[in-house]
């Protein structure tokens, strides 16, 4: 499904925040990236789907390096990655239908995007997803209106609007409560495994990702230190990633 080689990424020359990872992910199951604040995670999903730029390295999406794709060719790639923001990123002013709808946005014509004007089988799909995550009630509301949780369903729902092979999430629980996040932990995974897609999950909650993910890339100062099952991150890997040992409980 993805092979990355050798990716390396540096926002200033000389000064990598990526290095030289070389990671393969399977066609199923759930990833999850931890590590301390800024050793690479987010550069890391954002580098897949092309959002950040890579310096150096591969990244091969269905047999194809898209490292430095441009123009349709990138745009051909990005929709069938879905991604799923902290911060939502839904348009305040639409309502939640209209939010989901942008999701189809890489198969209709500006003309129609201009015009709202969406196949009625893409209206379907979206209905059946806002059912899928308990919105169904909903999909007349404007999204400023919503939840926090809310708003992170409308977004999930948004980036399975692309029938993706690949679902990307940046930290996706992290503005939320510990109890909306283990539905929205729950609810995001049980979608991909619904859709036969792997996801990828950059987090900060080390339970969190024990629980639900079967693979664990532990990060630390830019590198992959881990990269195995949940019941390998013992107190001595922790400290590997994290250092130190006086947040340890």
């Amino acid at each position: 499904m993805l092979i990355i080689r050798n990716l390396s990424k540096s926002y200033v020359a000389g000064t990598p925040v990526l290095k030289d990872i070389s990671i393969e992910i399977a066609p199923r199951g759930v990833t999850a990236i931890i590590g301390p604040s800024g050793t690479g995670k987010s550069t890391l999903v954002r580098c897949i789907n092309l959002l950040v730029e890579p310096t150096a390295g591969e990244i091969v999406f269905e047999g194809r390096d898209i490292a430095h794709l441009r123009g349709q060719p990138l745009r051909e790639v990005r929709r069938k990655m879905g991604m799923v923001f902290q911060e939502y990123n839904l348009v305040e002013r639409l309502t939640v239908m209209e939010n989901l709808l942008t999701g189809r946005l890489g198969y209709t014509s500006a003309w129609d995007s201009f015009r709202r004007r969406f196949d009625p089988a893409d209206i379907e799909h979206a209905f059946r997803l806002l059912d899928h995550v308990g919105l169904a009630s909903f999909a007349n509301t404007r999204a400023d209106r919503l939840s926090g949780g809310q708003r992170q369903r409308v977004g999930i729902a948004r980036a399975l609007m692309q029938k993706p092979a690949l679902l990307l999430a940046d930290e996706p629980t992290s503005s939320l409560d510990p109890k909306t996040s283990v539905e929205i932990m729950q609810l995001m995974c049980g979608l991909a495994e619904e859709n036969q897609i792997p996801v990828m999950i950059n987090m900060h909650d080390v339970e969190l990702a024990k629980r639900f993910a079967n693979r664990i890339l532990g990060m630390s100062g830019g590198r992959i230190v881990y990269d195995g099952p949940p019941e390998g991150l013992d107190e001595n890997m922790l400290k590997t990633i994290y250092g130190g040992e006086g947040w340890l409980a």
